[in-house]
């Protein structure tokens, strides 16, 4: 694999990557609701979903995905429903004008874990996804050379790459957080990421196979 390969896959991904998707609002609104503390469980919850999407879309599920209009509708279905009912939370979360390090005791309640597992489950469930790494990946890969090698070091890049954004935006706004005191002004963050949220949702639902 040539550099100039690598390179061009780096600099596509990194700009893809930095459009933000249903995985970035919902990186921020975890930030916004949790602080800085909740950035860990969601980057891992990204990493970890960009990977499975990844691998899945190596070993044959995005092909898969293409081909079964069945398979497709029902995994996008499910990814479009989790994205809604996380909007609708994200609408329904109390405000308050406690200070920062009173809404960080209260907001700890909900465990880093469920964070994670709810930032992966949007990022992995997602059949776009899967099917644009299978789209996406080839444009990039020299025939000529070892294929699976090639792919590895495309897929370490490309969580390289995913990790660090979703850091980035996490960081951001767990930043901005602290300058949010009062309750209009969460109420009205909380309930634009909902919005933005449940149109994702709908968005995907609405996504039809024959777009990939």
């Amino acid at each position: 694999m040539s550099i100039e390969h690598w390179l061009a896959f780096v600099a596509a991904s990194a700009v893809l990557l930095a459009i933000p998707g249903p995985t970035i609002l919902l990186v921020i609104s975890y930030a916004l609701g949790h602080g800085r503390k909740a950035t860990t469980a969601t980057v891992a919850g990204v990493a970890l979903g960009d990977f499975t999407a990844m691998t899945a879309s190596m070993l044959g599920l995005g092909a898969l995905l293409a081909a079964s209009a069945a398979i497709f509708t029902g995994l996008k279905w499910i990814g479009a429903a989790y994205l809604i009912y996380l909007g609708i939370k994200l609408w329904r979360v109390p405000v308050s004008d406690r200070s920062a390090d009173t809404e960080d005791t209260e907001t700890a309640k909900e465990r880093p874990f469920r964070i994670f597992l709810h930032t992966y489950a949007v990022t992995a469930l997602n059949p776009k996804s899967i099917i644009f790494f299978v789209a996406f990946l080839p444009q990039f890969l020299d025939t000529s050379k070892p294929i699976a090698f090639q792919m590895i070091v495309f897929e370490v890049a490309f969580l390289a790459l995913a990790t660090l954004n979703a850091t980035t935006y996490g960081l951001m706004a767990s930043m901005a957080r602290k300058t949010i005191r009062k309750p209009s002004v969460q109420r009205l963050v909380n309930r634009t990421g909902g919005t933005l949220m449940i149109g994702a949702g709908l968005l995907a639902a609405g996504w039809k196979k024959a777009a990939a």
